[in-house]
């Protein structure tokens, strides 16, 4: 409710997506919109170089802060929460010295895919660790040895090789995979069903190594 007011008592909205494609931030939030607003899109470049999405961070904190100079509050959507892998975090790093920058927590992918699989992260004194799936393999298999509980994200391309490495580990069993958490084309499936090539970027895998621990 509090991101709800602030998103409707804006005058400027700012938004994050794909260089040739729609923000999915701001196809969630359309229907909540009360009035028009000056909308700036921040168009990020999905590569593996960093300096193509810091230059577009650059540009993007030079506008907002014109805006924001200029005496009008600007409310920048971010997909799941803001500091749990998300694209709002290199703007404050720009913007929150010069400007006063409020965070409103939201519902990361983390917890998002955890609700709908019914499945708890972590109970007791278990260790949950979160694994970006471009990790090396020995990096990703030392790191879930040393876990009870796992989550594996940002499948994408590389989900095929995640799966491999979960199979010869003996952990297919008790791993769970899920795609596009809590939107209307949710999808859960066997993780050895799932096509080679079909794990989109909102995806992820959660592993607990004692099944059922919290009953």
């Amino acid at each position: 409710m509090k991101a709800l007011k602030i998103l409707q008592a804006s005058p400027v909205l700012a938004y994050p997506t794909l260089e040739d494609g729609d923000s999915l931030a701001r196809s969630i939030i359309a229907p909540h919109l009360t009035d028009k607003k000056h909308e700036i899109t921040i168009r990020i470049p999905m590569t593996v170089a960093r300096e193509p999405a810091q230059k577009a961070y650059d540009m993007a904190a030079i506008e907002l802060a014109e805006e924001l100079k200029a005496g009008r509050d600007v409310a920048v959507l971010c997909e799941g929460d803001p500091f749990f892998y998300g694209s709002f975090m290199y703007l404050f790093g720009r913007m929150a010295l010069n400007f006063p920058v409020e965070v409103i927590p939201g519902v990361s992918s983390l917890t998002a895919c955890a609700t709908a699989l019914e499945t708890p992260l972590s109970a007791r004194n278990d260790i949950l660790t979160v694994l970006p799936a471009p990790l090396e393999n020995s990096i990703l298999k030392a790191r879930i040895e040393a876990a009870d509980s796992v989550a594996l994200m940002k499948l994408g391309r590389h989900f095929d090789r995640i799966r491999g490495l979960i199979i010869d580990m003996g952990l297919a069993d008790q791993a769970n995979y899920i795609e596009r958490a809590s939107m209307q084309n949710q999808k859960i499936t066997p993780l050895r069903e799932v096509p080679a090539d079909a794990a989109p970027y909102f995806s992820m895998i959660l592993i607990h190594k004692r099944g059922q621990a919290w009953k």
